[in-house]
């Protein structure tokens, strides 16, 4: 996403960032308390809310509208998982991250079915988890790197019974049409030599394009590239 700036000279458009509203649903008491000390010391992020269950955050979540959202799977009343469905079926444009401790391939398929669009492992540094709400709210998916291996496990099982795939450059894709053709093998599991030599280009060419990828999707590794590109429908089979 490209950022410009204004050239008015009005004081009151200068230096304001855009704050992100935030609602917490957390059972755990001692880790509601952290959350929100951590997130009041974030600079453009603020809490507008908390629940300690899925039943009645679902319906605050409906009320306040926030922007983001950060769910446990593990509540009582209803869980996390059916609370992000219940959200998402009233407000789908409502952005959740799913912050917990649940790691198995069950709980993390089950979150982003519901519509989760994060998945974030309990422990994140303070500045990371930031990071990722704002990345977030502006429309990305973020995965945990661990979880983002179980998914991109999964996809590449699926693509087994495929002999065909290809990748499908939506509209607002960032990335050149160059590379697309490298997260196509970024997909495929090709390391930087193997696209190299697939793409007839120097392995410091195919590094640079890898990298640059990485930046405009805002993922941290190449697993994450490729799980996105999976999530955001970037992949077409056929």
């Amino acid at each position: 996403m490209v950022c410009s700036k204004s050239s008015e000279s009005d004081d009151s458009f200068v230096n304001k960032p855009l704050t992100t509203t935030v609602f917490l649903v957390e059972d755990h008491q001692m880790t509601l308390v952290g959350l929100k000390m951590l997130l009041g010391k974030e600079q453009g992020i603020k809490v507008v809310g908390e629940a300690s269950d899925g039943l009645s955050a679902s319906r605050q979540i409906i009320e306040k509208v926030p922007d983001v959202v950060l769910m446990d799977i593990g509540l009582p009343e209803m869980d996390g998982i059916e609370a992000t469905q219940v959200v998402k079926t009233a407000l789908p444009n409502i952005r959740i991250i799913m912050l917990t401790s649940k790691d198995n391939e069950q709980d993390v398929f089950a979150a982003l079915a519901a519509g989760a669009d994060a998945y974030c492992m309990k422990g994140i540094p303070a500045d990371t988890l930031a990071s990722v709400i704002h990345l977030v709210r502006d429309g990305a998916a973020w995965l945990d790197p661990a979880v983002a291996r179980i998914v991109l496990g999964r996809f590449k099982g699926t693509l087994q019974d495929s002999t065909q795939q290809m990748l499908q450059k939506p509209l607002d894709c960032p990335l050149t049409e160059r590379e697309m053709e490298v997260l196509g093998l970024i997909v495929e599991g090709l390391s930087n030599p193997e696209i190299a030599d697939r793409l007839f280009i120097t392995k410091a060419t195919a590094k640079a394009h890898v990298h640059s990828i990485l930046q405009k999707l805002c993922v941290d590794d190449r697993t994450q590239a490729a799980v996105l590109a999976m999530r955001q429908g970037y992949i077409q089979k056929f």
